[in-house]
Formats: C-alpha cells, sequence, structure tokens
C-alpha cells in the first residue's frame, strides 16, 4: 500500500474510542514504521478521518493518509446509513448513554402503531438541533467543552435530510431502528425529538454506522488488523 501517495481505509471502530484514537493508532503505526536501511518513510505523513463517531458509536469510520486526505471534504459530503437502538422513557443531558438519566416519563400510552406513525414526522428536510453535548464549535470553543462545565449552550438549528428512517423491531422499551441521511444529521437528537414527539422521553441507546456513500462496513477491518498490515507494508 502507497500510504504517501494516498490511501483510503475502512475501520471498523471500537466501542468507546474516540476518532481521533484511531487515528494516532494508525498514524503512529505509519510513523514508527521503518524500512530495511531503518528509515522511517512515513514520518511527517497526513492522517485523517471523514466524519466523527462519537465514543459510544461503532461502525464504519474512513481513514485517509497522504495525498488522499485532500478528499476528506467530498468523503464527508456522502450519504450515511446507521442502524441502532432507543430508548424510550427516559433522557439524558447528552442525548446517548454518555451521561446519566436525567428525567423518566411515561411509556403505557405508547403504541407500535403511535411509534411507526411518528417515525414518519421525520423523514425528508427537518430542522435538527445538535445536542449541546456534541463538537460543534461555539465561540471558538467545542460546545461538549461548555455543557461539561454545566454552562448553558445555545445551539442554532440546521437543517439535515433524513430519507429512511425505518423501525425495524420494538422490545419496549427498545426501538431497534435504521436511518439513511445526510451530511451533519445527529442520531442523538433524533431519538431525542422522537421521545418528544412521542409525548414522553427517549436516548441514544446504541448506534453503529454501517455506510458512507458506496462504502460498507461489511468491507471495513479492526483497528489492529490494519496495524498490522501497515507494519508488513514496507519491506
Amino acid at each position: 500500500m502507497d500510504f504517501q501517495q494516498g490511501q483510503v481505509l475502512l475501520v471498523d471502530k471500537p466501542l468507546e474510542w474516540t476518532s481521533f484514537d484511531v487515528v494516532n493508532k494508525l498514524r503512529r503505526a505509519l510513523q514508527h514504521l521503518k524500512d530495511k536501511e531503518g528509515k522511517k518513510p512515513f514520518k511527517n505523513i497526513k492522517v485523517g478521518h471523514a466524519g466523527t463517531l462519537d465514543p459510544l458509536a461503532t461502525g464504519l469510520l474512513i481513514i485517509c493518509t497522504g495525498a488522499a486526505t485532500k478528499t476528506i471534504e467530498q468523503l464527508m459530503g456522502f450519504e450515511k446509513e446507521y442502524t441502532g437502538t432507543i430508548f424510550l422513557g427516559a433522557s439524558t443531558p447528552s442525548f446517548d448513554k454518555e451521561t446519566e438519566v436525567d428525567a423518566h416519563y411515561e411509556t403505557s400510552h405508547i403504541t407500535e402503531e403511535l411509534i411507526t406513525k411518528v417515525a414518519k414526522q421525520f423523514t425528508g428536510n427537518i430542522l435538527q438541533v445538535p445536542p449541546a453535548h456534541s463538537a460543534t464549535i461555539i465561540k471558538g470553543e467545542r460546545a461538549y467543552e461548555k455543557a461539561r462545565r454545566g454552562e448553558a449552550v445555545d445551539m442554532p438549528p440546521k437543517q439535515v435530510t433524513i430519507s429512511v428512517f425505518d423501525i425495524v423491531k420494538i422490545e419496549m422499551p427498545l426501538v431497534h431502528f435504521k436511518v439513511v441521511c445526510s451530511k451533519g444529521t445527529y442520531i442523538r437528537s433524533l431519538a431525542n425529538d422522537f421521545g418528544k414527539a412521542l409525548q414522553s422521553g427517549a436516548y441514544l441507546h446504541s448506534l453503529c454506522r454501517t455506510r458512507i456513500g458506496e462504502f460498507s462496513l461489511d468491507k471495513a477491518k479492526q483497528v489492529d488488523v490494519l496495524v498490522k498490515e501497515i507494519k508488513q507494508s514496507v519491506t
């Protein structure tokens, strides 16, 4: 593999790893790599990712090296596909399991028919408010840094497109779903808004990114496998 000319690597991001953890792991593997002459051919190589995955999300993460980093913006604009579960009847400040439950809600009125009906309200072009616990930059600072200090964060709404929001299975209080959406869509916000639309509360319980454009998770590799391949690439 020619990492300097550019490689697009498909990674299956592990649970609790940040996207930058993956980037740093692969960058270090490249920077520490030596050829037969003892040189480090990739000492200053560029490595970046095309679209952040939250630590509690798993699935497809695209890593670019060398000249391929110039394509990151294009890759980030591709349509995304996710599967996961939403927990009904409770909410958290981060809209997922990163923070503790801060409120409980009634769910006895929620039927499978209502869940399916409400899901249809969230397809098409919609306005969505990003979570306060997100990497969105507010006045030069990441929103989550303010939120973790307990400061109020005013998050402006943004338009996103959700082309598919399918309810795959219902096992109360968990709702299994599949979503196909545009760049910039927060599935955590979708879960929170979904709970409100059901006259209840909800948070994102699990999430896996299964596709970015034409790149699919079934073609991705574990981080350790890629590190091993990197070490074997220079002879």
